[in-house]
């Protein structure tokens, strides 16, 4: 067993001292993610990577949280989940705001799902298609929340989800594809 799941293990049982073990092993990778999915999001962004992150691990870890994790994937996921929840209830506190303001619907040629900037209408839009993906197929909508959220490559998510690369690949393009259709409808897809 790894470092990862041990400490997950102690603060399943209540060892107050193994949140503070476990945020030195995860933070760097928790930061860098962050760093890499905020730094895509549009100006003006207030939340910073380090914000996020902490954010994140207060849910997951912190306030006596005692959270039965099912090992490093588990953990992971919750982590991805955590992000999305922080993100999309930024784009909602933004939205309200502005009450629609400059925001603008792209087109689907126009928008990459995990490389491109973000409006707060597209992170709304993204996130109710996948609450819907999600009863759908629920592990193809973990693989998003970790590639699109987390910003993981596909190596990452085959080692956290336990399937080949290959097969991250194939279950992104296929929700990738549901999502769009479902986000965008079938009269907006690109000719490829």
């Amino acid at each position: 067993m790894n470092d990862v799941t041990q400490l997950l293990q102690r603060i399943e049982r209540g060892q107050a001292n193994a949140a503070d073990e476990l945020l030195p092993l995860v933070y760097d990778q928790l930061r860098s993610l962050a760093s890499q999915k905020l730094w895509h999001e549009p100006a003006g962004q207030t939340l910073q990577g380090t914000a996020l992150v902490h954010e994140a691990y207060i849910k997951l870890v912190g306030g006596g949280n005692r959270q039965q994790w099912q090992g490093r994937r588990h953990f992971f996921s919750a982590a991805a989940e955590a992000m999305r929840r922080i993100l999309v209830d930024n784009a909602r506190i933004k939205r309200s705001l502005k009450r629609g303001g400059d925001l603008e619907r792209k087109r689907l040629a126009d928008v990459a799902i995990h490389d491109c900037s973000t409006s707060q209408a597209d992170i709304l839009a993204i996130n109710e298609a996948l609450e819907k993906f999600s009863k759908e197929d629920p592990p193809k909508a973990e693989l998003v929340k970790l590639r699109y959220f987390a910003g993981l490559t596909f190596p990452e998510i085959a080692g956290i989800m336990g399937i080949s690369r290959a097969t991250a690949s194939r279950h992104w393009t296929y929700a990738r594809a549901w999502l769009f259709d479902e986000i965008f409808g079938n009269d907006k897809f690109p000719d490829f």
